[in-house]
């Protein structure tokens, strides 16, 4: 089958891979319909990672079920499903509790798999014709069969979910005022998402202008840093206090102003200074442990220096950690059925699969409006 496997950095290619088979009971195969392109897999794009040439990208994925194993019980031929990014088994101390980003049986040894990422375990991806599930009946959510919401349901599998998870992290409640930094797909879900729970001001800092246009129609405040400090410029609107609650959805490759070099905790200090002594903090925005691109010796091994005292003094708490999309997608499914969330504003381009090695070029670049690129294999 056909599939988007990288070659090296800042290259991607369409190549011929093995066509997945069942391997276990609880398998089933999908006929792959669509499949986003993640920021994340952007990580792996750019050399980033210890990601290995020959690996098969892909973890936001949908499609219609052909193949079952034997010992599937609530899914059939000819579903359609979304699964989450997170492959996990469902009956795991961590599964169990509904944190399903760190399943402890999926990939031995570490608390956590997903389909084509790097070291969270042996799952080809989905920007290809076909994706092996495993723990079938446990990570396929059941979509409407009229074929209506792709590109609103595609965003189950990861951003809708992981945006929610920021607002959930910061514990976002009616009324309140939140700064989402990260303009891009999950800082826009997780500025809708805030919205959606009712905060009274969302402020979206950014500096792409598409991207703070997109924030600007779903009624949160753009905030461009690239014309000055974005803390001062949302405490001048905010009576000096800052914001309830902060939500950093861009990650460890976290830029200065002017966009010229990377500063991996620029983030985590400027929300740290934004949001008001007490504020919580949510951290959906990638962070690992090792990346050979930081800018310096300690960032190269995940150490990054964040104004811990500031937060101590200032009594926040702060929530981290990849998505359990289990946790939000059937409800956030239900809100698209209902039309009561539409998230597929998002979405910038839907093309090919043969388009990928392109799209992965500008989207990389941020050029030609490019903010959330849906495949359709």
């Amino acid at each position: 089958m056909k599939a988007v496997v990288y070659q090296e950095p800042f290259s991607v290619a369409i190549g011929e891979v093995e066509r997945p088979s069942i391997q276990h009971p609880n398998d089933v195969i999908v006929r792959v319909t669509s499949t986003a392109i993640c920021g994340s897999d952007l990580h792996m794009y750019e050399g980033r990672t210890a990601a290995e040439p020959g690996i098969v990208f892909g973890h936001e994925n949908m499609g219609i079920i052909e193949e079952l194993g034997s010992g599937v019980t609530s899914l059939q031929r000819g579903d359609r499903v979304v699964m989450p990014f997170n492959v996990a088994c469902g009956f795991c101390k961590n599964c169990m509790a509904g944190n399903t980003g760190f399943c402890l049986t999926v990939n031995p040894g570490f608390a956590g798999g997903a389909y084509g990422y790097v070291a969270m375990g042996p799952y080809t991806g989905g920007q290809a014709e076909y994706l092996r599930v495993p723990y079938a009946d446990f990570n396929c959510l059941k979509l409407p069969s009229d074929g209506s919401h792709e590109t609103d349901f595609i965003l189950l599998a990861d951003i809708f979910p992981t945006g929610y998870h920021g607002c959930e992290l910061a514990q976002v409640s009616p009324g309140e005022s939140v700064v989402v930094y990260g303009a891009g797909p999950v800082g826009l879900m997780a500025a809708y998402s805030a919205l959606l729970r009712g905060a009274a001001r969302v402020f979206c800092v950014d500096r792409i202008p598409e991207r703070l246009a997109k924030a600007e129609e779903i009624g949160a405040i753009p905030i461009d840093f690239s014309q000055g400090d974005p803390v001062q410029m949302i405490k001048d609107q905010t009576d000096g206090e800052g914001t309830d609650k902060g939500i950093d959805a861009v990650g460890y490759q976290a830029q200065v102003g002017d966009g010229t070099k990377e500063e991996p905790a620029v983030v985590l200090n400027s929300l740290i200074e934004t949001v008001r002594p007490t504020g919580r903090l949510g951290v959906p925005g990638l962070y690992v442990p090792a990346d050979p691109g930081g800018p310096s010796e300690e960032a190269k091994k995940g150490m990054l220096l964040v104004s811990v005292g500031r937060m101590f003094e200032k009594g926040q708490v702060i929530g981290t950690g990849q998505c359990n999309v289990k946790r939000y997608n059937r409800q956030l499914r239900d809100m698209i059925i209902a039309g009561r969330a539409k998230p597929s504003f998002v979405v910038s381009h839907e093309l090919s699969l043969s388009d990928a090695p392109d799209a992965y070029r500008k989207f990389d670049k941020r050029v030609e409006g490019y903010t959330k690129v849906v495949l359709h294999p």
